[in-house]
């Protein structure tokens, strides 16, 4: 099947999105599908056989695209579109698989040239929209009519949770296959790297989070959880590890005015390969999120090491995690804070929480059902082959 993928991200970068989709490219490699990228000017090429990566025209203006909506990625998409309509007028495509805001494009494209398409639907678009940009509020009903719009005409639509389940369901649409991530943990990681509790000289018990920190992720919320947690331990540390640069320089700052600056180690960014080795040396784990339906990508990988979870008793986190596999707070300083300290008293009970959320891993949010939900998508559209 000659497949057009819209990405309309920094493809590859390390980081949530970028990450899925280089995952579906391998297993429709693997398929024998014939794909063709189309993405940002940013990013590294990957290799995988039966993909070409087409990338929009080179911006210099442009040399970060941060997650969610921004100016420059309103610039980029723009430019995507007509590379897209370019491509659409050379070639044959038996199908657009369009990923988040590029549903859009791929609406058009189904009207003017009549090409079927998937919707792989990470976030409902007006609500992040919304979320981002409260004075937009006042045309949320036609925002959640284009929405709805692309969903009643999308072949198949791809929802990453349950929670964008019911959100499709008010289009009307059946045709829904959820495709859940999967833990990124590696532990062959085949060349001796460094231990972070080395690298910091820390000997007590390492609480750490990873991901990006943007404002949702509830950074703040989880440092003025350890003014709390201090006033009963100083023998526990915290690492947080990714970030951007002026972010980490925030948080830094945040940190020296709590008074917490000697117990919270900030990172950066590492590779992705050896977040496994990472998550290893942690003895909690945690997610302090504060908005959005979307569950980390992480929380396949925090509960695939092994390890307890502490994180907040949201939507976010509660359509995957429970009471049986992480210890879920209210999304405020002073419970998380409890939480935490609560494992940091109980190691039975970390053990017991690690324990689980790996079975649960194993039985469900694993790469062969991941594969088994994409062969279910694309088998489906084995017809479209015929046109």
């Amino acid at each position: 099947m000659k497949v057009l993928f819209l990405a309309p991200q920094p493809f590859f970068e390390e980081r949530g999105t970028p990450i899925a989709v280089d995952l579906l490219l391998r297993v429709l490699s693997e398929r024998g599908e014939q794909v063709d990228l189309v993405t940002y000017h940013l990013g590294k090429d990957v290799d995988y056989e039966n993909l070409k990566i087409n990338r929009i025209i080179s911006l210099p203006f442009i040399r970060v695209v941060p997650p969610g909506f921004s100016m420059q990625k309103i610039i980029c998409d723009f430019f995507l579109f007509w590379k897209v309509i370019f491509m659409v007028t050379r070639e044959e495509y038996h199908i657009v698989h369009a990923v988040e805001e590029s549903v859009l494009a791929a609406y058009i494209l189904n009207k003017l040239w009549g090409i079927e398409y998937i919707y792989d639907m990470d976030s409902s678009l007006p609500k992040q929209l919304i979320d981002k940009f409260p004075s937009l509020k006042p045309i949320a009903s036609f925002l959640y009519f284009v929405e709805r719009l692309a969903i009643r005409n999308a072949v198949t639509v791809v929802p990453v949770n349950d929670a964008l389940v019911e959100e499709i369901g008010k289009s009307g649409l059946d045709n829904v296959i959820v495709l859940h991530d999967v833990p990124l943990v590696d532990n062959s990681w085949g060349e001796m790297i460094e231990s972070i509790r080395e690298e910091l000289g820390i000997s007590g018990l390492l609480v750490m989070y990873v991901g990006n920190l943007e404002s949702y992720q509830g950074i703040d919320l989880l440092l003025e959880s350890f003014t709390s947690i201090q006033e009963y331990t100083e023998s526990i540390n915290l690492a947080i590890i990714g970030g951007r640069d002026k972010d980490i320089q925030k948080y830094e700052r945040i940190s020296r005015a709590l008074g917490i600056s000697h117990l919270v180690e900030f990172i950066g960014p590492r590779p992705i390969k050896y977040l496994g080795k990472y998550l290893s040396e942690a003895d909690i784990l945690v997610s302090p999120r504060i908005s959005g339906d979307n569950t980390p990508m992480k929380i396949y990988s925090y509960l695939g090491s092994g390890k307890p979870i502490v994180a907040t008793k949201l939507r976010t986190h509660t359509q995957v995690l429970d009471d049986q596999v992480a210890l879920l707070v209210a999304p405020a300083p002073k419970s998380f804070a409890k939480g935490v300290l609560t494992l940091v008293e109980d190691a039975a009970l970390r053990k017991e929480l690690g324990r689980r959320g790996k079975k649960l891993i194993e039985e469900k949010y694993n790469f062969e059902n991941y594969q088994i939900s994409v062969n279910l998508i694309y088998d489906s559209l084995a017809p479209l082959q015929d046109h």
